[in-house]
């Protein structure tokens, strides 16, 4: 049943148009560094309590929170309790939002903050995540935020992320340029995006950022100092993908009337852990697409971990990224590339992403039946 399944999905998406697009021999221009300034943000979830992050950083909190002024850490438990009411993740959000100004230092966000109107929106408007209501939410909390960066700074937040990271990034910086030099993430991107893209692709290692790998503005993205290189160049082949597609954009408006049909989509989206975010089915079905094309890229430029182990990851929600990686894969994609957009559109309209095959390709790439798919009996 499972084989006659993929099969059928594989021809429904068949008729999917396919761009030859020929990328340049190599066209990734790298760069590596790190950010107090993004540090600081990551910091705030640890700082609010918590437990999904202040577990990371017990040793970090012990010797800052003393320091951390009241009025500062009210301010916070405001911010924190307000994202967590958006179903948005604080910090995240945050270093979205800011990452269209300087970020070097904690006096770059403030500054940055005091004159948001002309140096943070004009670079949110015009990116791809602009979204008004976050801007709204983010001008509203302005006070409470520059009153948490403000407490950062009083309590020496600079000379915290110093004694823990800097001997860190000395080393990390160069090794790591080393190590992705040879690596064309971009013209994989390219190749299944259809589309061109800029060279450029920088990444921002930070110490606070567990466990998040974060795309902010431009090709650029976050992701822990200490990570080792095979989780660091799936952040690279992950974050650029984001959005694959525009997401109010005909095929995704498809795909999401077939998925918002589908029992099993909605539960997961209802029923995991709203820690791990992905709290809604466009944004579960935006990161599930990208996983998927991430997975192709990883695994044809050598750093992919096994699908069947990858997607256990945050309690095995991401059934959806697995069913799509099975269509791709048996559809072809991965070895011709295309333009993701047109496969997805085909795909929602030949009823490849229906129940039936969606779960079989799913419940082969992930090694269980169909029926256990979710909840996932995780060993």
């Amino acid at each position: 049943m499972n084989r006659r399944h993929l099969l059928a999905a594989g021809l429904a998406v068949a008729a999917a148009p396919r761009m030859a697009f020929a990328a340049p021999a190599f066209h990734t221009r790298w760069s590596v560094r790190g950010s107090e300034g993004f540090d600081a943000l990551c910091f705030l979830g640890p700082l609010s309590g918590k437990p999904f992050y202040a577990s990371y950083y017990t040793a970090e909190l012990a010797d800052f929170l003393p320091r951390f002024p009241k009025p500062a850490a009210a301010a916070l438990a405001t911010l924190q309790a307000a994202a967590d009411a958006r179903g948005v993740l604080l910090g995240p959000t945050l270093c979205l939002l800011f990452s269209g100004g300087a970020d070097a230092t904690l006096d770059d966000l403030i500054a940055n903050l005091d004159a948001a109107e002309t140096r943070l929106k004009p670079a949110y408007r015009a990116s791809a995540y602009w979204d008004a209501d976050d801007w709204a939410a983010f001008t509203a909390g302005r006070p409470l935020i520059r009153a948490v960066l403000a407490g950062l700074r009083e309590a020496d937040f600079p000379g915290l992320r110093r004694r823990f990271v800097a001997g860190k990034l000395a080393a990390r910086i160069p090794a790591l340029k080393t190590r992705v030099a040879g690596l064309d993430v971009i013209g994989e991107q390219q190749r299944l995006l259809g589309r061109p893209l800029p060279p450029s692709l920088e990444i921002i290692l930070l110490w606070f950022s567990k466990p998040h790998g974060i795309r902010v503005q431009g090709q650029r993205f976050l992701t822990h100092v200490d990570y080792p290189d095979q989780i660091v160049l799936r952040n690279a082949a992950h974050e650029v993908f984001h959005p694959p597609f525009p997401m109010q954009g005909p095929a995704a408006r498809a795909a999401l009337a077939v998925l918002g049909a589908d029992p099993l989509i909605g539960r997961i989206v209802a029923e995991h852990d709203p820690a791990f975010g992905y709290n809604s089915l466009p944004g579960y079905f935006e990161e599930d697409t990208v996983q998927a094309l991430e997975q192709v890229v990883s695994e044809r430029l050598g750093f992919a971990s096994p699908p069947a182990s990858r997607w256990k990851a945050d309690d095995g929600m991401h059934v959806l990224a697995a069913g799509l990686y099975g269509l791709l894969k048996a559809d072809g994609f991965d070895r011709t590339g295309g333009r993701i957009e047109a496969w997805i559109g085909a795909a929602a309209a030949g009823a490849g992403l229906a129940p039936g095959p969606l779960h079989a390709a799913a419940a082969a790439v992930l090694q269980v039946p169909p029926d256990g798919l979710w909840p996932r009996k995780l060993a």
